[in-house]
């Protein structure tokens, strides 16, 4: 166990990947040996050059155990770490609700549904660096939030499916997706074009869809939202590596409603031609194999690169839930 001013590091929780004595995530509880009980806010501030070395080694940093209790602690939290607010305006269509001046609630899809993995924003044309989310209210039985590391994912997959890579890297990825007028709470991605364009007028939606690299096709009062071609990958500077940088696996692992039941039309190469089934499965089976689920606490904070790592939910199993996000330049 490691210490760090007001923090202990703990190392070799069963939620924990080690590689190369890198624990991802790392995990941070109060320093047991701290003169007073030791605040989430102070601690962050005290130690902010150390926190930002060890989320650029890890990725991920749990800070679990302290007195983090409501959506304006969560707030303060954010605030602390002097990291630049990233507004989630038009463009996002998960459905969320602003809580407080940096905090929403996260992507209120229904509980029992999968929402697969994926880079915040990976999709638009700008994207957080970094995210934050906060257990409210600690989940009965399921709802984990799973992380995984996208440069893990990348080479994994270029070393077993060379070829589909290589095509990705080419061609890119369009995304598509019909959308109703309103809110659709039956959906993971329920917003509809008014809330995801933050307005009423067809005319202006299209304004706000150019300006975000999105074409709309009217269908009535829905409308078909196509994204891309997008890159399928980012090289990632601070690391230094190539990153799966893409919304490829969220499309395939969850993404489903009403209007939009079939993943192979959800996503396709840059050309339009379909992604082959079998590299995709293989995909989706290699996020459970190198994930970490983890199992919420009530006050935990997770503090994410959102450049280097992607996130999913799993179906909630038995009640309740509510964990809230922030997001930051």
């Amino acid at each position: 166990m490691a210490e760090v001013n007001l923090f202990s590091e703990v190392v070799g929780l069963q939620q924990q990947k080690s590689d190369s004595g890198v624990f991802f995530p790392a995990v941070l509880f109060p320093n047991p040996n701290a003169s007073k009980p030791v605040q989430l806010t102070d601690a962050i501030k005290a130690n902010k050059p150390w926190l930002d070395s060890l989320l650029h080694r890890s990725g991920a940093i749990l800070f679990r155990g302290f007195p983090v209790s409501t959506a304006s602690d969560f707030n303060d939290v954010v605030d602390s770490s002097g990291y630049e607010d990233f507004s989630y305006g038009a463009g996002g269509s998960g459905t969320r609700t602003k809580l407080t001046d940096r905090v929403y609630t996260a992507n209120e899809a229904p509980p029992d549904q999968m929402i697969g993995f994926h880079h915040e924003l990976s999709h638009a044309s700008e994207f957080p660096s970094k995210l934050f989310f906060f257990c409210e209210i600690e989940p009965g039985r399921g709802g984990e939030t799973c992380i995984v590391l996208s440069h893990v994912i990348y080479e994994k997959m270029n070393g077993k499916h060379p070829e589909f890579v290589e095509q990705l890297e080419e061609k890119g990825l369009i995304y598509n997706r019909v959308m109703r007028e309103g809110l659709d709470p039956s959906s993971p991605v329920g917003r509809g074009w008014k809330g995801t364009f933050m307005t009423d007028d067809k005319s202006v939606a299209e304004e706000r869809a150019t300006k975000l690299g999105m074409k709309l096709e009217w269908m009535g009062d829905e409308v078909k939202v196509i994204v891309g071609p997008k890159p399928s990958f980012r090289y990632n500077e601070a690391q230094q590596q190539k990153t799966w940088f893409n919304s490829l696996a969220i499309s395939y692992g969850g993404l489903h409603d009403k209007l939009n039941d079939d993943p192979t039309k959800a996503v396709v190469f840059g050309d339009g031609e379909p992604l082959p089934r079998d590299e995709v499965n293989d995909l989706l089976k290699m996020f459970d194999e190198e994930c970490v689920a983890l199992q919420w606490c009530k006050g935990d904070v997770l503090l994410l690169d959102n450049l280097a790592v992607l996130h999913s939910r799993r179906p909630l199993l038995a009640p309740s839930r509510r964990i809230l996000a922030s997001f930051c330049k």
